[in-house]
């Protein structure tokens, strides 16, 4: 088909906006043929069934590159408490944490799983999101586990959009081995990774290398066992302080590592060699009051690609409006609404290996979102606003 009489973001590899007025986009299956000004449309789709869109402005479809959406429970209950004054320390002496988290993913089936995320997923593609990233890691347990990715897998079979996986077995130690984490790297972490993927359900392999969780030696023997297995690994990485999480990611040639806080000059050195790409997390930033935000501007200067996502997840960031990240990314990382807007579509696409979407190209699949606004920056802009006019998936509304 003809998608015409649009202002078209194409988003090219110049990364700008790439505006195209009065534009024309041919789709031929599920990818785009041609894309360009009405006058200059080729004779040989002048025949293609045209769809006017009124001169609303397309952009490509949003991809959110970092989420949690399965789990079991909630933790409204402890939101509440710290907001009453609770220490963390009390919130999880009375239940609360990832402890909680972990016991009602555990308990959960499939099914309950699968209809929990659904209601999350539907945020996201009501916001243009096309493909997401789907992460493990409230499981814990060799079954656990395992069954977070088959939920995550299911997604793609319930609903219009595409998944990828990422197995998170090192999240962080859970309650039966408490205190020696290096057993449960041996025990659990790699056993459940190797089982997830002989299942193929794991299409890349990421960890928490934090003070609180895992340091860089038991992530390595994790990325170590995911290069056997031909998998890619991403990792969040100095979030709340720096331990080297960063130059690990680089040394492994990771696709991403994300959140990045307390991330410096010489992690954006390191990441710019190895094409790692700087995954920002602003709503985990905004929900636990953080002050230190990510070195922007040093990932600008040595020309670190910059993704945002919603990181929706049930205690740090319950957050499913990728359109809300857009707007936090630039409110308080002060990113251009240019910067945003790559970050949920073409350097989100490069944090997950996906290189056939995220431009509007010819070649690239047709996964596009159809606004009613004039100018690509008001997606950033406006708040609590969703100007969504129509999702196009692999060339079909």
């Amino acid at each position: 088909m003809l998608l015409t009489n649009a202002r078209i973001a194409t988003l090219a590899d110049d990364d700008s906006f790439g505006l195209v007025d009065d534009g024309v986009i041919a789709i031929k299956g599920t990818h785009v043929a041609w894309v360009g000004p009405r006058p200059d449309l080729p004779t040989q789709f002048h025949a293609l069934e045209a769809s006017d869109l009124g001169g609303r402005l397309v952009t490509p479809a949003l991809i959110d590159c970092h989420t949690h959406v399965v789990f079991g429970g909630n933790r409204a209950a402890e939101f509440e408490l710290r907001l009453n004054g609770a220490s963390y320390e009390e919130v999880a002496k009375a239940g609360g944490g990832i402890v909680s988290t972990v016991a009602a993913t555990r308990a959960a089936s499939e099914d309950a799983l699968l209809s929990d995320a659904l209601t999350r997923i539907d945020a996201m593609i009501a916001e243009g999101v096309t493909l997401v990233e789907v992460k493990s890691g409230y499981g814990l347990d060799l079954d656990s586990e395992p069954k977070m990715l088959r939920v995550a897998r299911a997604i793609a079979k319930a609903r219009r959009v595409d998944v990828r996986t990422s197995y998170l077995g090192a999240h962080a130690t859970p309650p039966e081995y408490q205190g020696n984490p290096d057993a449960y790297i041996d025990d659990v972490c790699i056993p459940a990774l190797r089982a997830a993927h002989a299942e193929g359900l794991v299409d890349a392999v990421d960890g928490f290398c934090e003070g609180i969780a895992f340091d860089t030696a038991q992530m390595a023997r994790v990325f170590d066992v995911a290069e056997e297995l031909g998998l890619p690994v991403k990792l969040h990485a100095e979030q709340l302080s720096n331990i080297g999480g960063a130059q690990l990611a680089a040394r492994h040639r990771a696709l991403s590592a994300d959140h990045l806080e307390y991330a410096n000059e010489g992690d954006a050195e390191a990441m710019a060699a190895s094409g790692t790409v700087a995954v920002l997390l602003p709503g985990a930033f905004y929900t636990l009051h953080e002050t230190q935000v990510p070195p922007v501007k040093a990932f600008r200067d040595h020309h670190v690609p910059m993704a945002l996502a919603t990181d929706c997840n049930p205690g740090s960031s319950p957050m499913t409006s990728p359109l809300l990240a857009l707007n936090m990314g630039s409110t308080l990382f002060r990113m251009t609404p240019l910067e945003a807007l790559l970050g949920m579509t073409a350097h989100a696409a490069k944090a997950l290996g996906v290189e056939d979407r995220g431009r509007i190209v010819p070649g690239k699949r047709a996964d596009l979102c159809v606004w009613d606004i004039a100018h690509p920056a008001e997606l950033a802009y406006r708040i609590g606003f969703n100007p969504l006019h129509a999702r196009i998936f692999a060339g079909r509304q």
